[in-house]
């Protein structure tokens, strides 16, 4: 561990930055394999019907989920900070804090997912042909919802302590299941999207089930000890403080996002397959730019647990300008390809891929804003202030992308999938620039308390 702690804390900080950031862009890049894979063979072998109830799923899954999905969060910043400051025995006391979070919002989950599934889609005005295969995916989805969260818990606590690689070979272990059993469910059992929901929760257990053994085998604060699982109130409450806004933030994402997808039903199933196709391509770009988000959190989070004020920044700085490039480099590469990677998914409808290609022009080629709004999100979120980064993103873009669909695309010439694609752009620039001014205040504030205790 002090190794893996002196790359974040000492030395140059640009190699370590990227040998740290591509284990968790090649793990996320997996992990959405796993929805691709889905998407993939239902169109190939159950049409574009089939297609759009998977696709249909996912901001509702989002929805519920991100609200624990932000306790993670709050768990790697707890970590990165106790680790940064050296204090082990809270390192040892939020891990198993954690990992109790996240077996108990599992089961809640599941318990939600199961009962909400069909009344959210219908509250979002689903099509009739696809709100059946579409509940039945949710349904078995959210069965396995317990080992998604501890996988992620997992995970982010590995990363805060420097290992991105673990995750990544225990994730290739399981996307290779994933495929597998998507092929043999859906081919040879002919189970539609339940099939693919099936597959995708076996190969998520299994994930899980590696990154758990991972920790219990560490010698560090780190380690794992089934045994001593409980909540520690203190880093309870920390995790709620740094981890609840960002779950917050994530859950009024959703919501938008659930309003703009409600707003592409009722375009119809051939809008909604295009849309959903290219929403997963774009996903691959989301999450090399999200990649520098995670970074900029434990980076600056380590650092600011040391003191090491000047490195903040330094980090902060150089995840703007790679996640800059990168997510121009992505998006620009992912329209280019647009309608040979959109025919991949789609093989009954070249209208379908049109609207995909629409997509991808309004969302995917301006994509690096997003990259630049979270990498600012999470620099605020690693050097500690939690709650000023969801307020901001839930006015910018939340709030942003409800009051555009109540008013400009309600406008007959504005009603278009092209005007609520247009919202993300807007919404991504004015949340990055009050996100950076607001991450400036909280820096020199840091770094004038802490001049005052050097005196």
């Amino acid at each position: 561990m002090a190794s893996t702690k002196r790359k974040m804390t000492e030395g140059a900080l640009l190699p370590h930055i990227i040998i740290y950031t591509i284990p968790i862009i090649l793990t996320s890049v997996l992990q959405l394999l796993f929805n691709a894979a889905d998407l993939i063979i239902v169109g190939r072998y159950c049409g574009s019907i089939s297609v759009a109830a998977v696709g249909a799923t996912g901001a509702i899954s989002n929805l519920i989920i991100n609200l624990f999905i932000g306790l993670s969060v709050g768990a790697g910043v707890s970590v990165a900070h106790a680790l940064g400051a050296k204090k082990d025995t809270t390192v040892h006391k939020t891990v198993h804090t954690a990992i109790s979070a996240a077996l108990v919002g599992g089961i809640i989950l599941t318990v939600a997912g199961i009962f909400l599934a069909e009344p959210l889609l219908k509250l979002m005005g689903t099509p009739k042909e696809v709100i059946s295969l579409s509940a039945t995916y949710m349904k078995i989805y959210f069965a396995g919802m317990t080992f998604t969260m501890l996988y992620n818990f997992c995970a982010s606590i590995l990363r805060a302590a420097g290992d991105t690689k673990s995750p990544l070979i225990y994730l290739s272990i399981a996307g290779v299941l994933n495929v597998g059993l998507n092929v043999i469910f859906v081919t040879q059992f002919n189970m539609n999207v339940a099939g693919v929901a099936l597959a995708t929760s076996i190969s998520q257990a299994v994930s899980a089930l590696l990154v758990m053994i991972a920790l219990i085998k560490r010698s560090d604060a780190c380690k794992l000890s089934l045994k001593k699982l409980r909540f520690y109130k203190a880093e309870l409450l920390k995790l709620i403080r740094i981890g609840i806004p960002a779950g917050i933030q994530g859950s009024l994402f959703s919501i938008s996002n659930v309003i703009i997808q409600s707003s592409i039903n009722s375009f119809g199933s051939v809008v909604m397959s295009g849309n959903a196709s290219a929403a997963n391509i774009e996903g691959f770009v989301y999450v090399i730019l999200n990649a520098f988000h995670q970074t900029a959190v434990n980076f600056t989070g380590q650092n600011t647990g040391a003191a090491k004020y000047d490195r903040v920044k330094k980090t902060v700085i150089l995840c703007l300008v790679l996640v800059s490039i990168a997510g121009l480099s992505a998006g620009l590469t992912a329209y280019a390809l647009g309608e040979r990677l959109l025919s991949i998914y789609i093989t009954d409808s070249q209208e379908a891929i049109g609207y995909g290609m629409t997509r991808l022009a309004f969302i995917c080629i301006p994509y690096f804003l997003c990259g630049l709004m979270d990498v600012s999100t999470g620099a605020l979120r690693g050097i500690g202030s939690s709650l000023a980064p969801m307020i901001i993103s839930v006015l910018g873009v939340c709030a942003f992308r409800i009051a555009w669909i109540s008013t400009v695309f309600q406008i007959e010439r504005f009603h278009t999938p092209q005007c609520l694609y247009f919202s993300y752009t807007i919404s991504w620039s004015l949340t990055f620039i009050i996100q950076m001014a607001t991450f400036v205040l909280v820096y020199k504030k840091h770094t004038r308390q802490q001049k005052e205790i050097n005196i």
